[in-house]
């Protein structure tokens, strides 16, 4: 297939560092690969600061972030986003951009009610202080270890933390865990569902996933059921939400992107 624009999103916890083994595998296939930083977080060119992050960003101030990049290309990308960058994704396609989206492990967008306790356990050193809506908070070794790297051991969960992951961003959390509770006009997360000109988009969940579990990406399938545009859904069996980190992340980087390219609208 044609060589392709994609632009790579990163979510909550991480940097876009973290996409780098995705980078070198899309690059040496041809395509031209981008991963900006969600705003005041290392640029991938930096040196990763794993103090730095950005209190008080919104979800929205991330997707407009992200869609003042994607305008400057030349052609509509392939996005590809995981967690909240999943999230990001689908907000993206919603405001017409992008020729395919993947959303991989996303945060559930307003309307999306179900809410496991594995979720709560892993959000709960943000969401059970109020302080931490402007604030940030990192994740220690074992606190990581359930949240995205469940899989693997503690040891290697602590070194995946220690080469990737920054102070996670309190406003996003509550913004996401409070926006069945927000009004649609002033819900960071809304989403058309039922936007029927959007381009393709494929949701991509981990059945050992503790942060985001399948079953919620289940229900953000479901809630796009009304809406002409393709919508699809994947399962990887026994992939936590550190999914694009651990051994196997190949076939993951593969199949999303076999698929984006398959179904992406023409330029």
């Amino acid at each position: 297939m044609s060589p392709q624009s994609i632009v790579l999103i990163h979510g909550l916890w991480l940097s876009p560092h973290s996409w780098q083994p995705w980078i070198d595998r899309y690059r040496a296939q041809g395509h031209t690969v981008h991963a900006p930083a969600w705003p005041g977080i290392s640029e991938l060119h930096e040196p990763l600061d794993h103090d730095r992050a950005p209190a008080g960003l919104g979800v929205r101030e991330i997707a407009d972030h992200y869609e003042s990049f994607v305008r400057t290309l030349d052609a509509p990308p392939v996005i590809i986003g995981h967690s909240f960058g999943g999230l990001v994704t689908q907000i993206l396609l919603d405001r017409g951009l992008g020729a395919a989206g993947v959303a991989l492990h996303p945060a559930p967008a307003k309307g999306v009610l179900r809410l496991p306790l594995s979720t709560l356990r892993a959000t709960r050193s943000v969401l059970a202080n109020p302080a931490n809506r402007n604030g940030t908070v990192k994740l220690t070794d074992r606190q990581f270890h359930y949240a995205f790297a469940n899989t693997v051991s503690l040891e290697q969960a602590a070194a995946e933390r220690a080469r990737w992951a920054v102070p996670g961003v309190g406003r996003t959390l509550f913004q996401a865990g409070f926006a069945n509770f927000t009004p649609a006009a002033r819900a960071a997360t809304a989403v058309g569902f039922d936007n029927p000109d959007r381009a393709p988009l494929l949701l991509v969940a981990g059945t050992a996933d503790h942060i985001v579990p399948a079953a919620v990406v289940r229900e953000t399938h479901h809630r796009y059921r009304r809406s002409a545009a393709l919508t699809e859904y994947r399962e990887c069996p026994g992939r936590d939400h550190g999914t694009g980190l651990h051994d196997g992340w190949e076939a993951v980087a593969d199949d999303a992107l076999d698929w984006a390219l398959r179904t992406r609208q023409p330029a």
